[in-house]
């Protein structure tokens, strides 16, 4: 929250033009209401982010929300709006879990990870967030963690701008139901996990391999209508 409330202040992004639209998971319940430009939108914050592009096109509208909102309960909505390409921005708080309601196995959980719902391991490999998004040629995905601050802002900097669908795929560790039971200490041995585990890509790539960071842009398209970044029929 606090890298996105500084791009937002370095862009000049507040109240007046700008909406922010959160899931209804434990992302939702931290201190974002405090950037006062808030939308609850339960299951459904892509579609709701969608929505109110297409009747404020002049509005900036960003999403944050976690995993198991974005990429399962919420994952038809995802899916369709990477398709339809709508000129809004998604910051996945990836914690590779269902943290709020306890700590049970989520579309993102490694395969074999032990969970409460999973004692034996995760059965199911993870879905594959950047492979989705890239289904969407014009559209912009980067991976970062919530250790690597300055790769992290920039990445939501240069999401808040690219002209079309705009997703950034943050590790964020969860200590309380994922962190202990795969082994962690404390957060700041998740932190530093982070720092070790992920390395750059090399600049230019055009795929990110597992925990790489970086940043993987499609071909922009002009904005122009109410909600795409294509050809702005509005279709």
């Amino acid at each position: 929250m606090q890298q996105l409330a500084t791009v937002m202040d370095e862009l000049g992004l507040d109240k007046n033009n700008t909406v922010l639209v959160t899931g209804i998971g434990c992302t939702a319940n931290g201190r974002l209401h405090e950037l006062r430009v808030r939308v609850h939108a339960p299951r459904s914050n892509a579609a709701g982010a969608e929505a109110i592009k297409m009747v404020r096109p002049e509005l900036h509208v960003l999403v944050v929300s976690g995993d198991g909102d974005l990429a399962s309960i919420g994952g038809n909505h995802l899916l369709h709006s990477i398709r339809r390409n709508p000129n809004i921005t998604v910051l996945c708080n990836n914690n590779e879990i269902y943290g709020l309601t306890g700590g049970q196995t989520g579309p993102t959980t490694p395969q074999g990870t032990n969970t409460i719902s999973s004692p034996a391991g995760a059965t199911y490999t993870p879905i594959n967030l950047q492979g989705v998004v890239n289904t969407n040629p014009n559209a912009y995905y980067a991976k970062t963690t919530v250790y690597h601050q300055g790769p992290m802002r920039k990445a939501i900097r240069e999401a808040i701008e690219w002209p079309g669908f705009a997703f950034v795929d943050i590790a964020s560790q969860c200590i309380e139901n994922n962190g202990r039971r795969i082994g962690f200490a404390s957060a700041n041995d998740m932190l530093q996990h982070y720092r070790t585990e992920y390395k750059a890509a090399p600049p230019g790539s055009t795929h990110l391999e597992p925990h790489q960071t970086g940043i993987v842009k499609g071909q922009p398209l002009p904005v122009a209508g109410s909600t795409r970044s294509g050809n702005g029929s509005g279709e």
